[in-house]
């Protein structure tokens, strides 16, 4: 775990090449982290001045000597009346020299299924502990969720540092602890950055804080300005999730056969040779057309339609991949779940399976392993998972799936385990077993 680095240029100066960092809070119950967020909205200068002033209002209805800057983040009624956050906030600041998207999670351990998705994008998490509670149980299992996500880096925020006596021996020793718990679950300590804080007065938010003179390491935002932006750890090829088939049919396109949809890794050029899948089928890439006019090249993230060079058999659900490095379609798969559904997880179990724009019946054949992220451990063959619980399973489908392994690529690695009756996500699934890289003993 890093706790020392040079501080970032605080120069003030736009820098070239200024580019976005997906970022994600977690923490257990009341550890800060909607103060915390409100802190960057504030000091990076994010909100408008009429949002200040209403919040100004509000903090003083409360009885609030000083502005609740959590105020600006829970936006819902059932957030502000309790004091809670409850749903997933996106929130996009700005920095002269980066911006940022982050996703506010809630902390109760009931809305985990909100944490496993905010999280699930993001290039770096922001995990808050309280200084004066330290690590936790549900620090240890949004840790454990973290490293299953693949999230790249960490920053352990120990809030709260100005209510505690001997700062200095609080923060080495939770900084300590959790250092052990990351390096169990995988990360190299270069990944994992501790930085002492005060949500609530802006200590080593934005500002260094002369309360905390034993640390010499980067502001948060210092930090997550400087940090590198890690890209997958093992990128893949052009892969396109088609969402759309554009047939318009009309005197002026009356041939057009167009394919929308976003893509999801990889980068492609007219002329490229793909492979649809899962036919098989290979052709050429002979346009790529956008609202704004026709592109020669695209890459992640974009939307698209893209044109091929033969007529073929394709609708929402197939997948248009590079020839070099396609997945083979798979109706059959080891898969790690993180559960979300109020009912127990049982073998047999009917449910319907989301991977990119494809949504297929599947099976769940055996419940293979429960991860127990308190002791780190793994136990063969439990009799179901329950809610939040995370597992290793087997899945059947009725229709294949052009899936990577979760590992190898993070986008085409991840589906959602569905309610075919109600519509209601009950798991967040990782194509392969990702336990297995996070060197627990139990695996050795």
């Amino acid at each position: 775990m890093t706790t020392t680095a040079s501080p970032a240029d605080t120069t003030g100066g736009r820098v070239e090449n200024s580019d976005l960092l997906r970022i994600a809070t977690a923490g257990s119950v009341d550890d800060g982290k909607s103060t915390l967020v409100g802190r960057l909205l504030f000091d990076t200068k994010s909100v408008l001045a009429d949002q200040i002033d209403a919040v100004t209002r509000a903090s003083v209805d409360k009885g609030l000597d000083t502005p609740d800057l959590s105020l600006l983040v829970d936006g819902l009624r059932a957030e502000r009346e309790q004091g809670i956050t409850i749903d997933v906030a996106y929130r996009y600041f700005a920095t002269p020299r980066r911006s940022f998207v982050l996703a506010d999670t809630p902390g109760h351990v009931q809305y985990t299924r909100n944490t496993v998705s905010g999280a699930s994008t993001a290039q770096l998490v922001i995990l808050l502990v309280d200084a004066r509670t330290g690590v936790v149980a549900q620090t240890r299992r949004h840790a454990a969720v973290m490293a299953l996500l693949g999230v790249p880096r960490l920053v352990l925020a120990v809030n709260k540092i100005d209510l505690v006596d001997d700062a200095a021996t609080v923060f080495a020793e939770i900084s300590a602890e959790f250092a052990r718990l990351t390096g169990t679950l995988g990360w190299d300590d270069a990944d994992v950055q501790a930085i002492p804080v005060s949500a609530l007065r802006g200590d080593n938010v934005a500002h260094r804080s002369a309360l905390t003179d034993f640390y010499s390491g980067p502001t948060l935002i210092e930090h997550l300005e400087s940090v590198p932006n890690v890209a997958d750890r093992a990128p893949v090829g052009f892969r396109f999730p088609v969402q759309y088939v554009i047939r318009p049919r009309t005197a002026e396109y009356l041939d057009y056969r167009g394919y929308a949809g976003q893509v999801a890794a990889g980068r492609v050029a007219v002329g490229d040779e793909v492979v649809v899948l899962p036919s098989g089928i290979r052709t050429t890439v002979s346009g790529i057309d956008t609202a704004d006019g026709s592109l020669e090249s695209a890459h992640t993230g974009r939307s698209v339609t893209v044109l091929l060079a033969d007529d073929i058999d394709i609708s929402r659900g197939d997948i248009i991949a590079a020839v070099a490095d396609a997945p083979d379609p798979i109706s059959s798969f080891t898969a790690t779940v993180c559960w979300l559904g109020d009912k127990p997880l049982a073998p047999g179990a009917r449910l319907l399976l989301k991977h990119g724009t494809l949504s297929t019946p599947a099976i769940v054949g055996s419940l293979d392993a429960l991860f127990d992220e308190q002791d780190l451990s793994v136990h063969d063959g439990p009799e179901r998972l329950e809610l939040n619980q995370i597992g290793r399973i087997t899945v059947q489908t009725a229709a294949p799936v052009a899936a990577d392994d979760y590992l190898v690529n993070r986008e085409t690695g991840s589906f959602l385990l569905i309610d075919p009756q109600g519509g209601n996500t009950l798991a967040a699934g990782l194509v392969g077993d990702a336990l297995a890289p996070l060197h627990l003993s139990a695996l050795a």
